[in-house]
């Protein structure tokens, strides 16, 4: 009995339930209705809206927020998914995004560039032959002997290698032979101090004066060495010549040393060649690698005033007698050589 009695209120409320949540239809003849029919009564029960009366609220409330929000309009408008432009920046803060960002730049820069290096500066024969029409123009003889030698030194004809700290010589060369021309000390020592401040390291000296009698023992040793006698000869007889060893020396250090040698030679004030079986810079320097100092106007008129009781002609042998003599260039066949 109590059974029966549970399904019959189930039944009661469930038909309660569908009878309430069932929406109740206007009649056909309502749609068509006038506006004025349409009753304000309060007793009346509200009817649902349609389809279409809540389609234009959404719109209306759509419009709404976008008129209050015109930066998200703008991107509901646009149909595209494009971000916009951003704002522009100041310069500081395009100066930090330079400083955060250059990665990219840089990796796109970062290429095997091929370095372009100067040349070796090979010798020829024409250099050689020009090298001793130069000097035999400038009345540097050739020194036959260490006697030859030791008279020149101790006349200041030749002075010393100006060795230091930047400017080495090399420790197999004796110590007599490591002398040159004043002119060339002054070049060997530009060129050891723009050297070292440019790589901190010393250039050194292999050779300097030669004597003939040194130069043909060389040939015999060296299939390389210049005549020691004859029209061409080795530059070194007169002492104007020196070798820089290369001998250690970088790439970057050789390419410089080709440059800064070929400027001077451009110039007329250097001859340079680069051996390869010694390993050197072959250099001979000439006189207006120094400039002349001019000659003041007192001395110039104290020269022109004739000494009294004295002809010209004593006086110029007078002023002879006071320098060494050097002896006269040996002339014989011509060969080639360095």
């Amino acid at each position: 009995m109590c059974r029966i009695v549970y399904i019959v209120l189930v039944l009661a409320a469930l038909s309660g339930i569908s009878a309430n949540g069932s929406p109740v239809r206007p009649a056909k003849a309502h749609r068509h209705a006038p506006a004025t029919s349409v009753s304000h009564s309060p007793h009346k029960k509200a009817t649902h809206a349609t389809p279409q009366e809540v389609g234009r609220a959404a719109g209306l409330k759509i419009r709404r927020n976008l008129a209050h929000r015109p930066a998200k309009a703008a991107s509901l408008r646009s149909p595209s998914r494009v971000n916009p432009l951003p704002p522009p920046q100041n310069s500081e803060d395009q100066i930090a995004q330079a400083a955060i960002r250059p990665t990219a730049k840089r990796a796109a820069t970062l290429r095997r560039t091929r370095l372009v290096t100067t040349p070796p500066l090979r010798g020829s024969y024409i250099s050689l032959v020009r090298q001793n029409e130069k000097l035999e123009a400038e009345g540097l003889e050739r020194i036959e002997d260490e006697d030859d030698l030791s008279g020149r030194i101790a006349h200041k004809l030749l002075v010393p290698v100006p060795a230091s700290a930047a400017l080495l010589v090399n420790s197999n060369l004796p110590e007599q032979h490591r002398y040159c021309r004043p002119w060339t000390a002054r070049f060997l020592t530009d060129l050891a101090r723009i050297h070292a401040a440019q790589f901190h390291r010393p250039l050194e000296v292999s050779s300097a004066v030669r004597t003939v009698e040194y130069q043909k023992r060389l040939q015999e040793t060296n299939g390389n060495a210049a005549p020691a006698e004859g029209d061409i000869v080795s530059p070194h007889l007169t002492g104007a010549t020196i070798d820089i060893a290369k001998q250690g020396l970088s790439r970057q250090e050789l390419g410089w040393m080709r440059r800064w040698l070929l400027s001077l030679e451009a110039v007329g004030k250097i001859d340079v060649e680069e051996e390869f079986q010694q390993a050197c810079f072959h250099i001979t320097v000439y006189k207006n690698y120094v400039p002349a100092k001019p000659t003041s106007r007192a001395s110039q008129a104290k020269e022109a005033q004739p000494k009294t009781g004295t002809s010209p002609s004593e006086q110029r042998k007078t002023r002879q007698s006071t320098l060494p003599s050097e002896p006269a260039m040996a002339t014989t066949q011509t060969s080639q050589g360095m």
